[in-house]
């Protein structure tokens, strides 16, 4: 009897135990409170309603992202948004699923969730550097600090090379401005009312913003002065002469040619063809002159030649009329076809060259401006070699009395010309050199004939495909 009381005793103080047992898990479990000693980027949160602290945390997340953010950049220019105007996010998205886990579940989920609850919480601070760049964009650079505006050279027209320096601008340092923003902005919680009164002040890191031509690089390119000036007369050309000149000319003004680089004349020509067109005035097709489009350009050409060859620039490409010219001497001119014959020649000074040309007057000049040595000159002398006879050419006339003869056409007399290039250096002859051999081919004497019963016929030349200088291909 003894042994049942006892037992029964033991048994009513197990179901006692586990009774109390059980009813300390469910109160432990159903807390509404956080556990002693938990914060949360500083704040405190020990011991508070759970759901007093989801609503406070968010408020203080809203009061963090609504903290004015002035952004300084220069000495005039201020710009004012909120954080997350800036990009700025806050957001505690961890603790607060965490909260759900001290509330949801079984009795011993959240008895489990409460006994590993860590204590030390942070929030989670993200930046979205797109969002200020939309703020201070490349217009609002623009109006802020202005544009660069490149260095500029100018040859003025007593041929000084005068230089304009590059204004600078400037532009937000992306990279600087990250690390400042993210380094200023709170990532702990004091309080909304201390937040509400909090403002961050930057100082917008800013880097020069350099032009795409800059007085250093144009300097750089070595246009140091003028290094050569030839010239040629109109004479008495035509206005459709003058025209074409004056075209090409101004097609060729202000080439620039790096170290190394060739001009061509042909692409020359193509610009003023597209840009002023060309007026008739006489070519030379096949040796003879005739009326034609663009008479005249070869003068363009052949002075240019004449400048060239004084800067002791490489000739790639030359030719010389088939008709000596009347403004230059014989030997010293460049002749050129469209599509058969140019004149090409490459700049090798070692720095970039500027050709300026212009008609003024009833003159040509071609000027070089580049680097050249000042103490080298070079001088050209021509020499007729040979010169060839005109030979005749009869044309049958029938009303002509029979075996009378009469001159339509003069005969013109060939040159065979050699021309020479001398190189000075302090004004001492230091290197001369054959420069070209030249043919001038005689035109012929054109004779009209009455043969009669002469058993002899005249047949008229072959025409060849037409070679036109001086001149354009007219469609």
């Amino acid at each position: 009897m003894k042994k049942i009381h006892t037992a029964l005793i033991l048994v009513i103080g197990l179901i006692l135990a586990g009774s109390l047992a059980a009813g300390g898990l469910h109160l432990y479990g159903a807390q509404h409170t956080l556990p002693r000693g938990t914060t949360i980027a500083g704040w405190d949160v020990g011991g508070l309603d759970i759901a007093v602290v989801q609503s406070g945390l968010n408020a203080q997340l809203a009061a963090l992202e609504s903290i004015p953010l002035t952004l300084k950049a220069g000495e005039n220019t201020e710009l004012t948004v909120t954080l997350k105007k800036a990009g700025m996010s806050y957001e505690a998205e961890n603790f607060l699923h965490a909260l759900n886990t001290l509330t949801d579940g079984t009795l011993m989920e959240r008895v489990q969730a409460r006994r590993s609850w860590p204590r030390t919480w942070s929030i989670g601070v993200h930046l979205e550097i797109a969002q200020l760049q939309s703020s201070l964009s490349p217009a609002w650079e623009r109006e802020s600090f202005g544009i660069p505006v490149d260095a500029v050279r100018r040859i003025t027209s007593d041929d000084r090379i005068v230089y304009t320096p590059e204004t600078t601008s400037y532009e937000v340092d992306w990279h600087a401005l990250e690390l400042a923003l993210r380094a200023a902005v709170p990532t702990r919680i004091v309080g909304t009312g201390a937040l509400q009164d909090m403002s961050i002040r930057l100082e917008v890191p800013l880097t020069v913003k350099q032009p795409a031509v800059t007085l250093k690089a144009l300097k750089a390119q070595g246009i140091e002065r003028k290094i050569v000036q030839f010239t040629t007369s109109l004479g008495a050309s035509g206005p459709g002469r003058s025209f074409n000149v004056e075209a090409a000319a101004k097609a060729v003004n202000g080439t620039i040619l790096p170290p190394g680089a060739i001009f061509d004349y042909g692409k020359a020509i193509q610009k003023a063809q597209a840009e002023y067109g060309f007026r008739e005035a006489p070519v030379i097709v096949n040796g003879k002159l005739q009326p034609g489009t663009g008479g005249g350009i070869c003068q363009v050409s052949s002075t240019l030649y004449n400048a060239a060859l004084r800067s002791g620039l490489e000739i790639v490409e030359r030719r010389n009329h088939s008709l000596p010219v009347n403004y230059l001497p014989k030997g010293q001119d460049a002749t050129f076809a469209e599509g058969y014959i140019n004149f090409r020649f490459r700049n090798n000074t070692g720095k970039y060259l500027i050709i300026k040309s212009e008609v003024k007057g009833r003159t040509l000049t071609v000027k070089l401006f580049g680097t050249f040595p000042k103490n080298v000159t070079y001088s050209l002398e021509s020499r007729t070699v040979e010169v060839l006879s005109p030979t005749d050419k009869y044309v049958s006339d029938p009303s002509l009395p029979r075996g009378g003869t009469r001159v339509l056409q003069s005969g013109k007399t060939g040159y065979v010309v050699e021309t020479y290039i001398t190189r000075y250096v302090d004004g001492k002859a230091v290197e001369k050199k054959k420069l070209s051999r030249d043919t001038y081919y005689a035109q012929k004497r054109v004779i009209a004939i009455n043969r009669g019963g002469m058993s002899r016929t005249t047949l008229p030349e072959p025409r060849g495909k037409q070679l036109v200088e001086d001149g354009v291909k007219s469609e």
